[in-house]
């Protein structure tokens, strides 16, 4: 009677329930874990739980943790791709002893579309914070470097020997090139002269563009919403925007040999933007099968001097969401091995 309640029970929660041994083989999955994944338990059970996950945002060893410890543990923004699709979820792994034999008791919780735009809106908060104090200090920078590029050239100037100047040469020239980085790094400040434009005609000069610059090593898909209207906008600022991120995605596959961008259009009804919400907006995928952005950097990278890549300045996304920013907009970004997709959202 007991075994036949714990069934009953299990089988009508609403909590995705897993029982995993200590390889992490899957020994039972509940119905709410059949409709969580969109698969049958006859296809779920007895099979790695690696098998069934594409990509997780966390490291799925950590799970058997409880088995040591005998204490559960709880990941509360946990994304896992199955079958191409994210699922954002609240996962706790619990120690369980069945049949003599010790287990682990996973479940799993969709984090709920407030609890998300909650975190949305932190993370912006937190990255507004830090552009703000790179900003400040970028302008505390600019102040000296002035004085010191004018006593440069005065000293330059009263020198005997004129073989001398070279080294105020050095001076200026070094002057120069940081002014240059702070001015990058404070970005535009103010928005420029907006009118109704059209997108698409924004996108084939980036597509064009980024052609021009990667070759044929990188082939760039269209998928465009024709019934797409005309958006109020900077056209000069959003191709900027948009040649920042596409270019970035190109040159992260830079050396891949079936490298493919998707630049993809749709029209959104009651989109969400920052916490406001808006009856319409144009969402612009930015899609790429390259090796995905490190986990330890989605969360940071529109910070200023934050970069993925070798050689990359950390600069051309986070001016890239300042200008987004400054239509109302926003960027968001998924990622893992072989799949990163860049929504823009722009308020019609």
């Amino acid at each position: 009677m007991t075994t036949e309640l714990s069934t009953a029970i299990l089988d009508n929660i609403v909590t995705a329930t897993l029982m995993l041994d200590e390889n992490l083989v899957i020994r039972y999955a509940n119905p709410a874990t059949e409709q969580l994944f969109s698969q049958s338990t006859k296809r779920i059970v007895d099979k790695p739980l690696s098998q069934l996950i594409q990509h997780a945002s966390m490291d799925l060893a950590l799970l058997t943790q409880p088995l040591q410890s005998g204490q559960s543990m709880t990941d509360s923004d946990v994304t896992f791709i199955v079958e191409g699709k994210p699922l954002m979820l609240e996962v706790t792994a619990s120690p369980l002893s069945w049949n003599k034999q010790l287990m682990l008791l996973i479940e799993m919780r969709k984090i709920g579309q407030q609890r998300r735009l909650s975190q949305e809106l932190n993370q912006h908060a937190q990255q507004q914070a830090a552009k703000l104090l790179v900003r400040g200090l970028a302008h505390e920078i600019k102040n000296p470097l002035g004085g010191l590029r004018g006593a440069a050239q005065l000293l330059g100037k009263m020198l005997p020997d004129p073989s001398l100047t070279e080294y105020t040469q050095i001076i200026i020239e070094q002057a120069d090139r940081l002014r240059a980085l702070v001015d990058r790094l404070l970005g535009p400040q103010k928005p420029g002269k907006k009118e109704q434009e059209n997108l698409h005609v924004v996108l084939e000069k980036v597509r064009q563009l980024v052609e021009l610059e990667t070759g044929p090593n990188v082939v760039i898909d269209r998928d465009y919403d024709p019934s797409l209207p005309d958006i109020l906008m900077d056209t000069d600022q959003i191709e900027q925007a948009m040649l920042n991120i596409v270019s970035n995605a190109a040159q992260m596959m830079a050396n891949q040999d079936d490298a493919r961008i998707t630049l993809k259009t749709r029209t959104m009804h009651q989109a969400n933007i920052h916490g406001q919400r808006h009856k319409l907006a144009a969402r612009i995928e930015v899609i790429d099968n390259g090796p995905g952005i490190p986990s330890n950097l989605q969360d940071t990278l529109f910070y200023p001097m934050v970069s993925g890549r070798d050689g990359g300045t950390g600069l051309g996304l986070s001016i890239s969401q300042n200008l987004i920013d400054q239509h109302n907009g926003k960027i968001d970004v998924e990622s893992w091995p072989g799949r990163t997709t860049f929504t823009i959202y722009l308020p019609i």
